[in-house]
């Protein structure tokens, strides 16, 4: 081990990109689009299958005016998803859901496993790193993975007897090519990971030119774009939830990013148009 919408992805920058205008739908089973961004193919995989709803009770300040006003009272779209960046030849994975469709829907893109050369994973839940074992078996065995500091001591170094075997095992097993950052540090191909804390306490953003990995920033885009202090249940620190959300989306939109996050609702080319 190594130290050193609505899809809702700021559909205004990505209509003010002029490379994000190429979109195709790249799977015959679906779920999976890819877009360019300033040299770089960038494709969201849906992990999930079918429709996936996020109950509002689920969401922390969300008033019953708000759920009406914005058609959600029967659930908020969400989707569980990870993306691929292919730059420079290389294939950048960023999380992997729990492991349902990724695989498939990757060989639909012709990118085996092996062919996998970094994976950043934006935190430890079971949703994100779910799809690096199959068993005990590592699925990207070539893949340099990185994931911070602070997430690896949360779930790991610190962790009580008995308690998250998932997290434990996974990082035992990628041990060889397991690579902790720092929040700021830039990491290979250019990729800077940012503080996105609050989620979990090492919940990262990562930022690969123009485009801006947010993992789990948001689980209910449709109340929480209109309101960043509503919270998910699952945000185990709410106050730096909120601190890093309101931070992230003004970083967005005063650098022109685009961002995608793990819980979108599932990106459409029409997001495009």
């Amino acid at each position: 081990m190594k130290k050193i919408s609505v899809f809702m992805i700021a559909a205004t920058c990505l209509m003010a990109c002029s490379q994000a205008t190429q979109v195709k739908q790249a799977a015959t089973n679906g779920e999976v689009l890819s877009f360019n961004l300033d040299g770089q193919k960038v494709t969201w995989i849906q992990d999930n299958t079918g429709l996936r709803l996020m109950p509002v009770q689920l969401f922390v300040g969300a008033d019953s005016a708000m759920i009406d006003s914005l058609g959600v009272r029967d659930g908020v779209s969400a989707s569980m998803s990870a993306f691929l960046v292919q730059v420079n030849g290389k294939n950048l994975l960023f999380d992997t859901g729990m492991g349902g469709n990724l695989l498939r829907r990757l060989d639909s893109l012709g990118v085996p496993p092996s062919a996998i050369d970094y994976l950043f994973i934006t935190h430890f839940h079971g949703d994100h790193i779910g799809g690096m074992l199959k068993g005990d078996t590592v699925v990207f065995p070539n893949a340099q993975v990185y994931a911070a500091q602070l997430e690896y001591d949360a779930w790991v170094t610190n962790a009580e007897p008995g308690q998250n075997a998932q997290q434990i095992n996974t990082m035992k097993a990628y041990e060889a090519n397991l690579h902790l950052f720092n929040f700021g540090d830039t990491l290979p191909m250019g990729v800077v990971a940012i503080d996105a804390k609050g989620h979990t306490p090492g919940h990262t953003a990562f930022q690969s030119g123009r485009l801006l990995v947010i993992g789990d920033l948001m689980h209910g885009a449709a109340l929480q774009l209109v309101n960043p202090d509503i919270c998910a249940s699952f945000d185990a620190d709410k106050a730096n939830s909120i601190e890093s959300r309101r931070r992230l989306l003004k970083y967005a939109a005063d650098n022109n990013l685009v961002y995608v996050g793990m819980h979108l609702p599932p990106l459409k080319a029409e997001d495009f148009k």
